[in-house]
């Protein structure tokens, strides 16, 4: 009998717990007590349990070595999958330091990959143990669960993570590269700037269908497209429309046409042409909607991440599912330049918004603004 896969599993319980109350990161006690607070619900263990759903028929090949609690053992238990806790967290809430550690504990079990859960800041305490111990080759792979993904070393889904390790269970030659790992400073992201570094690479499995592109930095600089974009938006909104502008420099141009203050990295909420309120969280735009007169009339202005293809899921969590289930696919205008598109190189364009019917239901083509009374068909794909 074949020695079993040893699979590292480590979730950063708290990843991403600012996205969906418009706090734009998860970085610090001071950030996490301020979601808690405002409401936000965990989400890292949902995520990393889409993943390890696939890995179910799987469980006989798996040796799975992880950190108790919510670090890994309470999930693997509630889906039946053995697994040992070779490390225990020193405090509650858990903190970057109990992330590295747990790794640490994982190398000297040489496993054969590490999978974790969790977004740049996770990426980056992971990396900074990994290039420590240069003598001991590690794999890693991510599930997406942070609030910002710009790393190349996540998958494009929860649900892509589980089919490459699949791919790996079953067999198939799966070739190695290397990935940079990317974060940027939340307090400048809050002041609607991006500041995205460099901290390092870390070895990923290259299935490149499964794993997302690093995003592409900067701001839109073709400043005659942006504007006929704008127009383009401009003339489709009626008075009585109710207008949520989604996160991006191609929104905020719009915004910047209609003379109104945008939150470049926010969500904020406008009628004819007038701001009614600025960086909402999910539920102040769920109950934005249900006040409005119409739901008809409830349009979504976005634009997609660019070098990514990412729609929804990612610096966008405030478009929660219950939010999105009540817009009409119709009334989504996508905005993007036809040089952002061709950035893609044929890539589809990716939801991942947590709930799978939902994502399915995004799937297929969508109209893209490009200009002026010009749009092109783009392909959304269906989720790994």
């Amino acid at each position: 009998m074949s020695a079993k896969f040893r699979l590292g599993l480590l979730i950063n319980p708290y990843a991403g717990i600012g996205g969906s109350v418009a706090l734009k990161g998860s970085d610090g006690a001071d950030i996490r007590h301020q979601a808690l607070a405002k409401g936000a619900k965990p989400q890292a263990q949902l995520r990393a349990e889409q993943a390890l759903q696939l890995l179910l028929p799987y469980k006989d090949q798996l040796e799975i070595f992880t950190a108790a609690g919510d670090m890994g053992l309470a999930l693997c238990q509630s889906l039946g999958l053995n697994a040992s806790a070779i490390y225990h967290p020193q405090q509650t809430p858990t903190e970057a330091s109990d992330t590295q550690a747990a790794l640490q504990r994982m190398l000297d079990n040489e496993i054969d990959l590490l999978l974790f859960a969790g977004g740049d800041g996770t990426a980056r305490d992971i990396c900074a143990v990994v290039e420590a111990e240069p003598d001991k080759a590690i794999t890693v792979l991510g599930i997406p669960a942070g609030c910002k993904i710009h790393s190349g070393v996540y998958c494009v889904t929860p649900a892509a993570a589980g089919r490459v390790v699949e791919d790996l269970l079953t067999g198939k030659a799966v070739s190695l590269m290397d990935a940079d790992v990317m974060d940027i400073d939340e307090q400048a992201f809050r002041e609607g700037r991006v500041r995205a570094r460099r901290f390092g690479e870390m070895t990923i499995p290259a299935e490149l269908q499964y794993v997302q592109s690093v995003k592409i930095g900067g701001q839109e600089s073709d400043e005659l497209v942006l504007d006929d974009i704008a127009d383009h938006v401009i003339e489709q909104l009626e008075p009585e429309d109710l207008c949520l502008m989604g996160s991006g420099s191609t929104v905020a141009a719009v915004m910047e046409r209609m003379g109104v203050v945008n939150t470049l990295l926010g969500v904020d909420v406008v009628q004819d042409q007038a701001l009614l309120a600025n960086d909402q969280t999910a539920e102040q735009l769920l109950a934005q909607v249900a006040k409005h007169n119409d739901p008809e009339r409830v349009k979504l202005v976005i634009t997609l991440i660019g070098g990514q293809g990412h729609l929804f899921g990612r610096g966008n969590q405030q478009l929660s599912p219950a939010l999105l289930k009540q817009i009409k696919r119709q009334n989504i205008l996508l905005v993007a330049s036809k040089a952002k598109l061709s950035a893609l190189n044929g890539r589809p364009l990716i939801v991942d918004t947590g709930d799978a019917d939902l994502n399915r239901q995004l799937c297929g083509t969508i109209a893209v603004i490009t200009g002026y009374h010009d749009k092109v068909l783009y392909r959304i794909a269906s989720p790994a």
